[in-house]
């Protein structure tokens, strides 16, 4: 099995390299691929040091899957030229999400919605993943009929720049480069990404959009506010839920207790609920404070966290090229 990283050099590109190690994903060869100024640099896996390649030289090595994650403008340009040489591309950039003849994915959602045919398949946004992961179970017993969430995104999300601006404003220093227009330590940004004509932000629209898209139910409403923190470790979201059908709260956390990739940590009496800093470097989805929202009928509010670089990238991806395997549509 050979095994490309594409973005190797990067952020999530390091965490890939990592989870692949962590869960013993079968690689036989890796290629660790950048842009040209990080050609010949070198990653290590699994104790071994693999020098970075460029793009040209990982297609004609021919892996039997690419995991991307090197921006939109890259994928956009080279996912097809991988897919066109046979290559599978697990793509983590926001190109492929909303394109009608790709398949968004995430495993223990709509895995069954891939085949061999899909040589171009799209990893969610990091914050729509977590999300969806609690409300498919949900959805299939009791039927989601509006979604709102409020989120409160780690700067890891941004990017290394950004992880830098924080722990430069926490040290005192204050002509750092800077991610954001504004400070983000003792701050809170409500807003991640460009704002479009509606008034929302690009990020909140993801979460719209790619949950219809995922669940596969165009009657799903959501509405979502997406907020920047100053925190490093996961994103969390405050989630209200509108079903058609009643619920049994005991039953409903029963439920999520048995949902593939949830862990519910939900003991008021003890203080258990999910956080950032205990979702750190862990690939579940964590879910709390579930309770009824007593202002509404069929309505529950609930908190969900995970680690945004793991299950919210990295994590989703591997788990995507483990299913291909297993049904060997690799």
């Amino acid at each position: 099995m050979k095994v490309a990283v594409v973005g190797a050099t990067g952020l999530v590109g390091t965490k890939m390299l990592q989870v692949l190690a962590e869960r013993n994903f079968p690689v036989d060869e890796l290629i660790p691929v950048a842009s040209e100024k990080s050609i010949g640099k070198e990653v290590e896996f699994k104790g071994k040091k693999y020098k970075v390649v460029g793009f040209a030289d990982a297609i004609a090595a021919k892996p039997n899957v690419a995991i991307f994650s090197a921006g939109g403008g890259t994928s956009l340009e080279l996912a097809p030229k991988f897919a066109e040489a046979g290559i599978t591309v697990i793509d983590n950039s926001s190109a492929w999400r909303m394109d009608p003849t790709k398949k968004l994915v995430v495993p223990e959602v709509n895995a069954n919605v891939l085949t061999a045919a899909d040589k171009i398949i799209a990893n969610p946004n990091c914050s729509t993943i977590q999300m969806v992961v609690v409300l498919k179970p949900l959805h299939e017993k009791y039927k989601i009929k509006r979604v709102v969430v409020s989120t409160y995104q780690s700067v890891t999300g941004t990017g290394v720049k950004a992880v830098d601006q924080l722990m430069n404003e926490r040290s005192g220093i204050t002509d750092g480069p800077m991610a954001y227009k504004y400070p983000i330590d003792l701050n809170a940004i409500p807003q991640i990404d460009v704002f479009l004509d509606n008034g929302y932000t690009k990020e909140e629209m993801k979460m719209t959009n790619e949950t219809v898209k995922i669940i596969g139910d165009a009657n799903i409403k959501v509405t979502a506010t997406t907020v920047r923190i100053p925190v490093m470790g996961g994103h969390s979201e405050s989630v209200n839920i509108e079903f058609e059908n009643d619920f049994d709260l005991a039953e409903l956390k029963e439920l999520l207790s048995k949902a593939p990739g949830v862990i519910v940590q939900d003991d008021i009496a003890n203080n258990i609920y999910p956080m950032p800093l205990t979702a750190h470097e862990k690939d579940d989805t964590f879910v709390g404070r579930i309770r009824r929202d007593e202002t509404q009928a069929n309505t529950l509010n609930c908190w969900i966290v995970s680690d945004n670089l793991r299950k919210g990238a990295a994590t989703n991806a591997v788990q995507i090229a483990e299913y291909l395997m297993a049904k060997k549509l690799l």
